[in-house]
């Protein structure tokens, strides 16, 4: 992600009148009134579950805007408590042969290690999460790549024509269990050295390391400190910026307080590096660094949460120069493109919600200033480029992707051709760069690998997986979906050609709803899986993404969040009325912030659905800033509870809060990782433990934690402890669901 109580007494108990008079009200004034569910019927193959592990109930409060509000599982935000590491092995031991003895999960096994084993070029590091295609740098092309068997993608150094490629980097080797990743590389301009930085066990904590490209071999020196930040080389290529967090007495980062830019010279140790620049007049605000492509500036990138933005420069050529305030007035976002001379380009939802693209002078940066090259369009801006004088431009429409190239200052694009209704990945360029590569995907296409002639205006195919899904076979359509408030809305649909339309189908909804974040079409292993086993897959866009630009965005934030639930509430009801599907065959799932949508919609239909998924979620809206200086940055989406408005929209649908008693739930499998320091794993505890206590007797659901040892948030998990997760999830759905599997 850039990503987010009441239970009972106990187990079949009951919970205070005033706090249940408290969260009805709310929840009617969020529009979201609680219904009864029927207990859902017990799946063929799945056993009961006798008793849940005991988590006892604090007597915790806390005091917001004249309400009380009762907090029992702190105790559970303790990871050091033995305490808390007994109960997690008690749900473990209760998870773990449960899912182990589901009657497909070796079927599921078998499938999904067979779905995963194709050759693929480019792939995600651990720190992001996005894609990364290939890149030019000194003459060389420099990109990852999976054989098909292995766990983590290797990084390659090739002639720029691809040939001659050896291994530069291979994170397999860099643990038995294949728990350390590969988070970030850049590699200086003339292409002699690469920094990287490796995760260790899931973490966002970051080592970085720098590598001589010719021999293969690390210099001396090891950097700490550093969670998210970019990596950014002098243009001579003797050193690189980057962002840290100050150290604590033990040598450890503190993510509670703001990191400050500073510069590493090649071949000095850490405690030799040049202090650069910090902000002192704002707790919140972050500086992240980024070098002109003519090496003359550091853009200073200023980051307080998700819809805005300062951009500050600072003129390497003055050594005692200060950085100067080009854009503070946190008026929209701002994407260095590049830049020629003193005239710098920029992508901004300024005073343009769908994004432009303007030209401006740092000597006079004020809008009235700025020429606009690439004009709003009826599109949102997705991704954007600028590289030989052409800004090249990824629009959405209907929430899927269009390519235009813009020569020079003209303001006219040309749209070039794309293989189908799918997804640009990993748009990415230089000023200077000799070519630009990018990846094209869709449901049933694996990421494949494009050249980009922008002076040409021309597409080639560079490399191309062989994995792809037979279009004969399967199909993709889009549907329209209206809102409770009448926002019409898309999603996806895609199954087997002979899937028929008689509500019986075992059926996947998804979705996200948040950070301005779109869901496209993507190629996924799992759901390659799970359409090959005859299962239906839904992908829905929710308010809250940037499906329709900065408009859309917003209108699922802060006290505006419950519209992103009623859109996914929505599509659930469009796929049963339509007969895709019924509740008794209906699976949801999510992942981080998607893992806070799944839990609340579960919670406030639960008769919708057949099963749920929320997965490394954040589930505690009145609590989540306090885990980290990290958390607090989701206030732009989610709200603080600290203003009177935010809290009584929080508290609305906050999962750990609306937990209600006497209501059978559907089967409900919550996942997370104990080492997940960017949504802090107490979410899904405090949430597991309050639905565990909240169940009435008789209820044949089983609602189950599992916690995940070395892994984190999601992007650095080896390819084995994806295939193991997977096979208990997909076996968990099919299990509920009613969707029979066989090995491959």
């Amino acid at each position: 992600m850039p990503d987010p109580v009441r239970p009972a007494a106990g187990r079949g108990g009951t919970r205070p009148l005033a706090a249940s008079l408290l969260v009805l009200l709310l929840a009617a004034c969020a529009g979201t009134p609680p219904r009864p569910a029927a207990p859902p019927a017990a799946a063929a193959g799945a056993r009961p579950v006798a008793a849940y592990p005991p988590a006892r109930r604090g007597a915790e409060r806390d005091e917001y805007h004249g309400v009380s509000v009762e907090d029992p599982y702190r105790w559970l935000e303790s990871p050091d408590d033995p305490a808390v590491g007994a109960w997690i092995e008690a749900e473990n031991a209760l998870s773990g042969p449960y899912l182990e003895h589901l009657p497909t999960r070796a079927a599921w096994h078998e499938r999904l290690a067979a779905r995963w084993r194709y050759e693929r070029w480019g792939g995600a590091l651990a720190g992001s999460g996005g894609f990364v295609a290939p890149r030019l740098r000194g003459g060389r092309l420099f990109y990852l790549y999976n054989d098909g068997t292995q766990d983590h993608a290797v990084l390659m150094v090739a002639a720029a024509d691809g040939s001659d490629a050896r291994v530069l980097l291979d994170p397999n080797a860099l643990a038995a269990d294949r728990t350390l990743a590969l988070a970030d590389f850049a590699v200086a301009p003339d292409g002699r050295h690469l920094a990287y930085a490796v995760a260790d066990g899931g973490s966002d904590w970051k080592t970085v390391r720098v590598r001589a490209v010719d021999s293969g071999s690390d210099l001396p020196e090891e950097l700490g400190l550093v969670k998210f930040t970019p990596l950014a080389w002098t243009r001579d290529g003797r050193g690189f910026y980057y962002s840290r967090y100050p150290a604590l007495a033990d040598g450890r980062g503190d993510d509670t307080l703001q990191v400050s830019l500073w510069y590493h010279a090649l071949g000095t140790p850490q405690s030799s590096d040049r202090f650069v620049y910090a902000i002192s007049d704002h707790a919140t605000r972050n500086p992240y660094p980024i070098v002109s492509d003519d090496g003359r500036w550091l853009v200073i990138e200023v980051r307080d949460g998700f819809t805005a933005n300062g951009v500050y420069l600072l003129d390497l050529a003055q050594p005692d120069a200060d950085a100067r305030r080009v854009l503070d007035a946190w008026d929209g976002r701002y994407e260095y493109l590049g830049n020629r001379g003193r005239e710098f380009y920029f992508r901004t939802t300024a005073g343009a919600p769908r994004g432009r693209i303007v030209a401006l002078d740092p000597e006079q940066p004020a809008p009235a200033h700025w020429r606009t090259l690439v004009a709003e369009a009826a599109e949102p801006i997705d991704a954007a480029a600028y590289t030989g004088g052409h800004f090249v431009v990824s629009y959405l429409r209907d929430a899927h992707s269009v390519l235009r190239i813009f020569d020079g200052d003209d303001g006219r694009g040309e749209e070039l051709e794309l293989p189908g209704v799918g997804q640009l990945a990993g748009l990415a360029a230089r000023a200077d760069d000799e070519a630009l590569y990018l990846a094209y995907t869709d449901f049933l296409t694996p990421h494949a690998i494009y050249r980009l002639d922008a002076p040409g205006h021309r597409l080639e195919l560079f490399r191309r997986p062989g994995a792809a899904l037979d279009p004969a076979t399967y199909v993709t359509e889009q549907v329209w979906v209206a809102s409770r408030d009448g926002t019409r809305l898309p999603m996806y649909l895609v199954h087997r050609r002979d899937v028929p339309r008689d509500g019986r189908r075992a059926t996947l909804l998804t979705g996200y709803g948040g950070f301005g974040v779109p869901q496209l079409p993507a190629f996924s292993a799992p759901v390659a899986a799970w359409l090959e086993a005859g299962g239906v897959y839904a992908l829905a866009s929710l308010r809250g993404g940037g499906e329709y630009g900065e408009a859309w965005h917003a209108a699922g934030t802060r006290t505006r969040k419950q519209a992103v639930f009623d859109d996914f509430i929505a599509a659930a009801e469009w796929l049963a009325a339509n007969k895709v599907t019924s509740r008794a065959h209906l699976g949801i799932r999510g992942r981080s912030n998607g893992g806070l949508l799944v839990a609340a919609a579960l919670l406030q239909r639960p008769e919708l659905f057949g099963a749920a998924l929320p997965a490394v979620g954040v589930l505690d809206m009145l609590r989540y800033p306090t885990a980290s200086a990290n958390a607090r940055q989701w206030s732009s989406d989610y709200g603080l509870a600290d203003d009177p408005e935010e809290f009584r929209a929080l508290l609305a649908y906050s999962p750990v809060h609306n937990v209600r008693t006497g209501v059978c739930l559907p089967p409900t499998l919550v996942t997370t990782a104990a080492r997940d320091d960017r949504v802090a794993p107490w979410h899904s505890y405090k949430f597991a433990a309050a639905l565990q206590a909240a169940e009435p007797s008789g209820c044949p659901s089983p609602l189950l934690l599992r916690v995940a040892g070395r892994s984190g948030h999601g992007a650095d998990r080896p390819v084995w402890m994806q295939i193991d997760d997977y096979a208990a999830e997909w076996a968990f759905l099919a299990a509920h669901l009613g969707l029979p599997v066989s090995p491959p």
